[in-house]
């Protein structure tokens, strides 16, 4: 390390004092300062390059006082001798030739019988260290000014910007300051906010404008203004010179920092361009964030307030979703509890009539970019009502991902119902003008007559037309013939009355006619005389041919409701019928003026009709469909199934109302499955007849054993009355154990009860035991069953169960005999358990014969698919069981364990009081 090194190191704190060894003269060459004192401190010699801005230099006479040349305040650190100084750092100001102190850093050294003084410039360290000093400053002073800008209210926003130009100009003795911001709509500067000293004269006032003279500014760094350098800023600094200073954002320069009669000479020297720039954003920032914020809201509320008024808002589809945004005003139109929902439920809020047609546009508008116009029918529950219209159209923006189908709603009612006044048609189209399909036009009276002076721009891409084509008598030979002497008469009204209401057919310049609506005020001055008349003219096209097909759409509902073979009807939530049409009277057999005041539910039984309205109770806005079979006893009939749909109608507060019904009669079909299940049951018995033969016959052997026994007591004359009693007692367990096969198999082929009942299925377990474990251990299959260690209720008919369990069991058995057939030494095995969860219960079915083809897994329940040979099986055991089990409410299911397959039976548990 060099000398000069570890002594710009000493300076700097970062090394030890020096040693007081004295260094050579040449090696203290180069410093800015070197002093050459004697013992009592007196100025021998100086030398080094700053000796010639001292103020004090050595007479040749006699030496003067180091105390002479510095500052009084540096005499603190020169007290006593020399030798009191070695080994100090000493910071002396010294006087210089221009005025302003001279800082230097330094120490003392001894030379000889004498001491030299060596000092460094400091000055430039001190600069930047105030520098740093007053740029923290300016950093808290903005800190604490954007704070105060963006925590106030808003209504105290000038109050506080006014306080905050306050304190910056007395900081910084700027006599006028002001803030001026850009004018979006005069592209002009105007001052927002200005501050003066008391003493000072008035260069600005609130809300003046500036003109575009600022814009002659360079926008990047803070300006001195003079008005030789700018003369078109006379008009905003006046005779006085200032200082600018810009705020940029996204847009450019937004604002200026104005400070009047602050000349360049007058600015803090320590305050760089950097900090007024900091100084300006703390200011300007803030504020214009605030002010934006608050005309967006503003904006907002007018937007609002514009869309409530006119019955209107836009509307955004969202493709990705299937969700529809809605205005918030428009929401609240249809009196929706959000804005945003599902794209089927706004279609809900549209008449039947007309919501396919929507649904088909909305498509065609995703798909094809096809833009949406179409006038709908919103869905009013009472009747009564008059319909309420909607007028929609819609356009797809942008391509790609960036894609959006957005439109808005424009209510027409009093259109489409033509009741429309003209003060309600004059509102909607000075402010929907724009985007309106009408036309305001001007027609002067002259001569008697009235010639058209002025048509909006929508005429244009209304009829195709312009002003010229429609100057004379061209107007009149574009109206339809059959209601020019209607258009006439419309005239003669108009200047007759003053007003007048018409309508009729106008051709465009394509040759197409359109419906006009006619809508005129006569205009007179201030003696009774016309003058001109201003109307407009409103496309009803749609409105008049959708007249006609809402007259359609009438018959057509009639034909589809009244005419329709399913079963249509209204009832409230407690099953009285409001009204039902010609097929639900028929099966009621009672004419259909009869059905309303009828209650649904005295065609059921207790426990249908408590399953039917805890199904409706269900029913919510959300979720207000539902759809399930019911049964019934008609007149005249046994019983009846209809596969019936219910509809919730739910008021605002989602109490249910009302519920719409559709149903069919499925009461054949329901009878072909229960004579498919039988036919399956007996078909079981008949496979089992020869197991049910040997569990019958053993009984028999086991009896006929007993009773030769006895005969030939008989014959030896030993018969004790303790040995027939034993032989006795075996012959009655053996009937009861025949009696009880037999019953068993009556109740088993029995029909089936109509209504399910809840049971436990341990019992469906007991039967099917009592069938098959005597002969499935006869043939060498080991049954494996373990008893449930709960108790559970399903709900359905244990019978079926049974089947189910025997159906799968004897499946098995067959495919495990099969097996041992070509495995001598095969040992087969059926396992069946019970487990439950909190819903349901599941019965298993297992066997270790290897297995079902996987490619067969899909088709197994199939009807009539069957992999045993020709004329053994029916293909219909797995297909009726697939059947029961989903009757139930639950699910059969077949998968392949490691050593066979493995069938599931779950069923839902149902709770009993």
């Amino acid at each position: 390390m060099s000398a000069g090194d570890k002594l710009f190191g000493r300076l700097l704190n970062r090394h030890p004092p020096p040693s007081p060894v004295l260094p050579e003269p040449l090696r203290t060459h180069g410093f800015g300062l070197q002093l050459q004192l004697d013992a009592q401190g007196n100025v021998v010699h100086l030398t080094g390059p700053l000796r010639h801005l001292l103020a004090q230099q050595i007479p040749g006479a006699q030496a003067p006082h180091l105390l002479d040349f510095v500052l009084p305040h540096s005499s603190l650190s020169l007290e006593g001798a020399p030798a009191d100084w070695q080994g100090q750092q000493l910071d002396l100001d010294f006087y210089s030739l221009n005025g302003t102190p001279l800082h230097l850093r330094g120490w003392v050294q001894p030379l000889a019988d004498a001491w030299l003084l060596q000092l460094l410039d400091i000055g430039d360290l001190l600069l930047e260290r105030r520098q740093a000093r007053n740029r923290e400053q300016c950093q808290l002073l903005a800190m604490q000014m954007a704070e105060q800008l963006r925590l106030c209210s808003l209504m105290r926003l000038p109050d506080v910007l006014a306080e905050q130009l306050q304190s910056l100009a007395q900081r910084f003795q700027i006599p006028c300051v002001a803030l001026a911001l850009l004018d979006e709509q005069e592209q002009g500067w105007q001052i927002h906010q200005h501050y003066a000293a008391f003493d000072a004269p008035q260069l600005w006032h609130n809300g003046q404008r500036l003109g575009t003279g600022l814009d002659s500014l360079s926008g990047s760094v803070p300006q001195h203004l003079s008005l030789r350098e700018h003369p078109r800023l006379q008009a905003t600094f006046g005779n006085a010179d200032g200082f600018a200073v810009p705020y940029h954002d996204a847009q450019g320069v937004v604002a200026w920092l104005l400070c009047g009669f602050y000349p360049v000479q007058q600015r803090p020297p320590d305050i760089s361009e950097r900090d007024w720039l900091q100084v300006v954003a703390a200011l300007a920032g803030p504020l214009l964030e605030r002010l934006r914020e608050h005309r967006h809201h503003l904006q907002l509320e007018r937007l609002e307030s514009l869309q409530a008024l006119l019955g209107t808002g836009w509307w955004e589809v969202f493709s990705d979703s299937a969700e529809v945004q809605l205005a918030p005003s428009l929401a609240s139109a249809l009196n929706l509890v959000s804005a945003r929902l599902p794209l089927s439920d706004w279609l809900d809020q549209v008449h039947p009539a007309d919501r396919e047609e929507l649904r088909s546009r909305l498509q065609a508008l995703q798909d094809e970019s096809q833009a949406l116009l179409l006038c709908v029918r919103l869905h009013r529950p009472d009747d009564a009502l008059a319909p309420v219209w909607y007028r929609l159209q819609g356009q797809a923006l942008g391509v790609g991902k960036n894609r959006r189908l957005v439109g808005f709603m424009l209510d027409i009612s009093d259109i489409k119902n033509h009741e429309q006044q003209a003060e309600v048609a004059h509102a909607r189209l000075d402010n929907l003008i724009a985007r309106s399909p009408a036309v305001i036009y001007v027609q002067r009276y002259v001569e008697g007559a009235l010639q058209p002076t002025f048509f909006s721009d929508s005429l244009l891409p209304l009829l195709g037309w312009t002003l010229a084509d429609c100057s004379g008598a061209a107007l009149v030979e574009r109206v339809h013939p059959d209601d020019r002497n209607g258009y006439f008469e419309r005239t003669r009204q108009l200047l007759r009355e003053g007003s007048v209401s018409a309508r009729y057919r106008l051709r465009d310049s394509r040759g197409d006619y359109h419906w006009l609506l006619d809508e005129a005020r006569l205009l007179r001055d201030d003696l009774g005389l016309p003058v001109e008349a201003v109307g407009l003219w409103l496309d009803i096209t749609e409105a008049t041919l959708a007249t006609e097909q809402v007259k359609q759409s009438e018959e057509r509902y009639r034909i589809l409701v009244e005419d329709s073979p399913a079963m249509i009807c209204r009832y409230r939530p407690d099953l009285t019928l409001t009204f039902g049409n010609k097929p639900l009277a028929s099966y009621l057999e009672c004419p259909p003026e009869q059905l309303p005041g009828v209650n649904l539910g005295s065609w059921m039984s207790a426990e249908q009709r408590d399953a039917f309205t805890r199904r409706l109770n269900q029913l919510s806005p959300e979720f207000p469909v539902s759809t399930a079979e019911i049964n019934l006893q008609l007149p005249g009939r046994e019983h009846a199934w209809w596969v019936w749909s219910d509809r919730g109608v739910f008021d605002q507060q989602g109490r249910l109302l009302e519920i719409q019904a559709v149903g069919r009669d499925n009461t054949e079909v329901r009878r072909s499955q229960q004579q498919l299940t039988q036919s399956a049951k007996m078909a079981t018995l008949g496979e089992m007849a020869t197991g049910l033969a040997h569990e019958i016959n053993q009984p028999l052997n086991v009896m006929r054993m007993a009773i030769v026994n006895v005969l030939k007591r008989l014959e030896k004359g030993d018969a004790q009355i303790d040995y027939l009693t034993d032989k006795l007692t075996r012959i009655d367990t053996q009937v009861q154990r025949a009696a009880r096969v037999v019953d068993h198999m009556r109740v088993f082929g029995r029909r089936s009860e109509i209504e399910q009942h809840p049971f436990n299925p341990a019992q469906a377990i007991e039967g099917t035991l009592s069938l098959l474990a005597e002969g499935m251990r006869g043939k060498g299959v080991d049954l494996r069953v373990s008893e449930p260690g709960f108790e559970v209720q399903v709900r359905g008919h244990v019978d079926q169960l049974e089947q189910v369990l025997i159906n799968l069991m004897v499946n098995a058995r067959d495919a495990l005999l099969g097996k041992r057939e070509t495995d001598p030494a095969f040992k087969p095995w059926i396992s069946l358990y019970v487990e439950r969860d909190e819903q349901s219960v599941r019965l298993w079915v297992e066997d270790n014969g290897g297995g079902i083809d996987p490619r067969l897994l899909e088709r197994i329940f199939e009807p009539f698919f069957t992999t045993k040979p020709v004329g053994v099986g029916t293909g219909l055991g797995l297909s009726v069981s697939y059947g029961i089990v989903e009757n139930m409410g639950g699910r059969l299911s077949v998968r392949n364990s490691v050593e066979g397959a493995r069938f599931c039976i779950e069923l839902p548990i149902v709770q009993v009081d």
